[in-house]
């Protein structure tokens, strides 16, 4: 037998392995890797071959890939229960609880059910090469939620234009429901009644925001669309009030007094709420003394009080482009509790002993008294590192050069290296966006940003590594998990195709160093966009839990949340944790801790939308003055709906929709991130330079559209500026009933 024909036998052979582990599994589900272990394939290349065959199998209808890389027979229970996804577009589905498949439900089969109630659906035996489709067949528990529009207010009635890509159609309000809102208002309101014989629901104003277009009134809507709050309670800001710092001779009497040491705080230019302080002095045997000194919230802030009960529920400060949304009260975040020059101040430290290079030779944790000497901005910093003069230079000298050893260090040690620039925006007193500037991460923030990693490290060591025999106690850590297997495979044959090898298994050290040398090597070249961009897509996302599995970013074994107690909660449990552990006190319940932690990563991530939104809203109304300007630009992303395009001279991005690339027919090329024409042949990739004409703004929709230019600066299809129209409502036909 040919080697080509055994070669042919074998794959046979494993098709069927695949196919008899496949059909034996009746509802559960799988991905490549699991089905690679059940049937002994233990090879990158026998392992890519089962790869293949799951996703045949899939195009010919014979399992269900549930999502991507995850398979599941075609066999299941005709009844289930789930999650109800509604989209404006009336792509609505419901993501079932068995094994998270999402299945289509058309809206006349959907009981008016809200994006994220809890449905149980009557699923439909599914034809091969047909998808899958369910009806609703009850709300188990409806999900409480609000929207967000503009109020038209006629004789007869009202109703409210939403802003939502939850829903396809206006809220109609009873005049009696208004809460005395006017056409143009901006306003928040939830649905009291949606008849099932009436295409439009019926609800009521919680909250009239201000008139639209007003920035306070956007900002205020973007932060009520993710649920979080755009306003403190009165009642928790006057409880702060009365809180009173209280530095007695009784209180310091139980700390560490370093109120005589040099020490300083490095932050942004406009922040106000200073959470960490830097000291360090020379020590008698010529090593140094570094502190890493944080805000003692917890000091102020005790348990189950109605402060800390606001401040779980916030779980994070928001950072919207044109201010902070606090998580505490301004009285703590920006005075009480921060580390403000010249003022004495309690503080939870991390204190080193390090030699002339950086080796910590030993350290402790203890409450300490701190007293700043000085207040630097990031830029002040930056340039006495730069110039080697001004005021504290030997000791801010000292420190940059032991935080490069330590940031050198830890890439060797397997740490990504990712350094993208962020768009920030100049803001005049109204709010309106007159200029963009770039927040780029320089040997200042650097420095911060290594004493801090190591002083998160330390304390999660420190817990998670106990001495002797002892078992660890409950605590909180940050982690980050390994990357997807797939992506980091997808980048590593395409960083091939450029030249550059990433490895995509192996050890994580192993394979993070060859993402350090690729996001070096590719600097300045033109597929850097490409890459880099594919680089961070195959992360995971860092969240709270109680269950260590470190961080792979950094290549920590330990890491927690320690040094931003006044903008972040978890940082509060950690004080709280390190405080009742340092005094001998029993491990807290680990159930818990976790929900807390549960909650947590969750409202990050809403916050970080909330900051995405804000920024996407800037990017929009500053773009919308330049209509028909013409931009070079990186494609920054690629969609079966258009190619997305940042803009090389501001960071603004927007969308080239595929309808509007009428020269061909264009067909998205999901593994290789492009679209390319049918007749023509033309390829887009993502990383790819363009040049684009502004050509729509829809500040109500967040929405930036460009044209493509041909080489001789004309548009490729017809796609004439337009002012942005409210009235126009996104381009979506207004439903009363």
């Amino acid at each position: 037998m040919s080697r080509s024909s055994s070669s042919r036998s074998k794959t046979r052979d494993l098709g069927q392995l695949v196919s008899d582990f496949v059909f034996s599994q009746k509802n559960n589900t799988y991905n490549y890797k699991q089905v690679s272990h059940a049937i002994g394939a233990t090879t990158p290349a026998t392992q890519k071959a089962v790869a293949m065959a799951l996703a045949e199998l899939a195009f010919d209808g014979d399992i269900i890939e549930v999502s991507p890389g995850k398979y599941k027979s075609p066999e299941r229970n005709n009844v289930s229960t789930g999650v109800f996804v509604r989209r404006s577009n009336g792509k609505n589905s419901v993501i079932t609880d068995t094994d998270g498949e999402s299945i289509f439900v058309a809206e006349r089969n959907s009981m008016h059910a809200l994006n994220g109630d809890k449905v149980r659906v009557n699923i439909a035996a599914r034809r091969k090469g047909t998808e899958a489709e369910a009806e609703v067949i009850e709300i188990i528990e409806k999900n409480e939620q609000t929207f967000i529009g503009t109020l038209q207010v006629d004789r007869h009635e009202a109703f409210l234009q939403t802003d939502s890509k939850f829903l396809a159609t206006d809220i109609i309000i009873p005049r009696g429901k208004l809460r005395g809102g006017k056409t143009g208002d901006k306003a928040v309101v939830k649905i009291t009644d949606w008849p099932d014989n009436a295409k439009s629901p019926r609800g009521e104003v919680l909250d009239i925001l201000g008139k639209t277009g007003e920035n306070q009134a956007e900002m205020h809507a973007i932060l009520a669309e993710f649920g979080l709050p755009y306003k403190y309670p009165a009642n928790v800001e006057a409880t702060a009030q009365r809180i009173d710092a209280g530095i007695t001779d009784e209180v310091v009497a139980k700390r560490i007094d370093m109120r005589d040491v040099t020490t300083f705080t490095i932050d942004p230019r406009d922040a106000k709420d200073f959470d960490d302080a830097l000291s360090i002095r020379r020590l008698p045997n010529g090593n140094y003394e570094v502190g890493v000194h944080i805000a003692d919230v917890t000091h102020y802030v005790h348990p189950d009080t109605i402060i800390d009960k606001e401040a779980y529920k916030r779980a994070t400060s928001v950072y919207l482009v044109d201010r902070v949304v606090p998580m505490l009260p301004e009285h703590l975040s920006n005075g009480i509790c921060s580390l403000r020059p010249d003022e004495d101040k309690l503080t939870f430290s991390c204190i080193f002993e390090m030699d002339e290079n950086a080796k910590i030779l030993n350290s402790r944790i203890a409450r300490t008294v701190t007293r700043s000497n000085r207040r630097f901005t990031y830029e002040e910093a930056q340039d006495v590192i730069e110039t080697g003069h001004g005021p504290y230079s030997t000791e801010i000298l000292t420190l940059d050069r032991m935080a490069k050893i330590m940031r050198k260090q830890r890439y060797e040690n397997g740490s990504v290296e990712f350094d993208r620039r962020e768009v920030r925006f100049e803001i005049d007193e109204t709010g309106h966006p007159v200029s963009v500037f770039f927040k780029e991460s320089k040997d200042a923030n650097k420095l911060i940003e290594e004493f801090m990693l190591l002083a998160n490290k330390t304390v999660a060591k420190f817990i998670g590594q106990p001495q002797g025999r002892h078992k660890p106690k409950a605590f909180v850590y940050r982690v980050h998990d390994m990357p997807d297997p797939g992506k980091l495979s997808d980048l590593s044959t395409l960083a091939r195709v450029f030249g550059y090898k990433v490895k995509s298994s192996g050890s994580s050290r192993e394979v993070n160093r060859s993402l350090n040398r690729m996001l070096c090597d590719v600097k300045g070249h033109g597929e850097e966009n490409l890459l880099s961009t594919l680089a961070i897509r195959s992360m995971a996302k860092a969240v709270y839990t109680t269950n260590n599995i470190g961080h792979y970013g950094l290549a920590f074994d330990y890491y927690t949340h320690f040094t931003s107690p006044i903008r972040r909660y978890p940082d509060m449990m950690v004080h709280r944790l390190l405080d009742r552990y340092l005094n001998g006190g029993r491990s807290m319940n680990v159930d818990k801790l976790e929900e807390r932690c549960k909650h947590s990563s969750e409202m990050e991530q809403l916050a970080a939308s909330a900051e995405r939104a804000s920024i996407k809203y800037k990017q929009v109304e500053f773009m919308g003055e330049r209509l028909g300007e013409i931009y070079t630009g990186t494609i920054s992303g690629v969609t079966e709906w258009g190619l997305y395009v940042e803009l090389d001279d501001n960071m603004c991005e927007g969308l080239v929709p595929i309808r509007d690339l009428a020269d061909d027919y264009y067909d998205f090329d999901e593994k290789n991130y492009c679209l390319v024409g049918r007749r023509n042949h033309t390829r887009y990739r993502l990383g790819d330079k363009v040049k684009v004409q502004v050509a729509r703004a829809n500040l109500e929709r967040k929405q930036l559209d460009f044209a493509l230019m041909e080489d001789n600066g004309r548009p490729t299809q017809d796609s004439s500026p337009r002012r942005p129209d409210s009235k126009n409502n996104g381009g979506r036909h207004r439903r009363r009933r």
